[in-house]
């Protein structure tokens, strides 16, 4: 298994390529808005390999990644493992359905910004995933964020 996040899982750059070149109706709405630091000035790049993963989104500064979701991740006990392991390794996921891009777009936009300055609070639905600690000893303060809820 591989322990540290900067090292890439062997063909883990072929699949982003290929993922970024068949980007979903969602994930191509969704990098309109984040491309070129328009989200208030923070970096993004798509389908960044992280380790064993491949992160749709990721804002290495802040170590938030943002991922979009189908029906295909409902209650998937895989993603459960993969949020533990990106946490441990000090990144925050905040995750959307795709629907919520397609119609609420300002809405995540505001959500995703939220989370990169620490603004979200508790929720019962968890749909934000904090890192417990970061490397660089960040992450301990941020919230959890449903959409429900707002």
């Amino acid at each position: 298994m591989i322990a540290d996040p900067t090292k890439r899982r062997s063909g883990a750059t072929q699949r982003a390529r290929s993922l970024r070149a068949n980007d979903t109706e969602p994930d191509y709405r969704l990098w309109g808005e984040l491309r070129g630091r328009r989200l208030s000035g923070h970096k993004f790049v798509r389908q960044a390999p992280l380790g064993l993963y491949i992160a749709d989104f990721l804002c290495r500064a802040e170590l938030l990644v943002v991922e979009l979701n189908g029906s295909q991740h409902a209650e998937s006990q895989t993603d459960s493992s993969r949020d533990g392991w990106l946490n441990a390794h000090g990144y925050g996921v905040l995750k959307f359905w795709n629907h919520e891009v397609i119609s609420e777009r300002r809405a995540v936009l505001e959500t995703i910004l939220a989370a990169l300055e620490g603004r979200l609070s508790s929720s019962p639905g968890l749909r934000f995933a904090p890192a417990t600690l970061s490397p660089s000893g960040r992450g301990g303060g941020r919230g959890f964020y449903s959409p429900d809820t707002h």
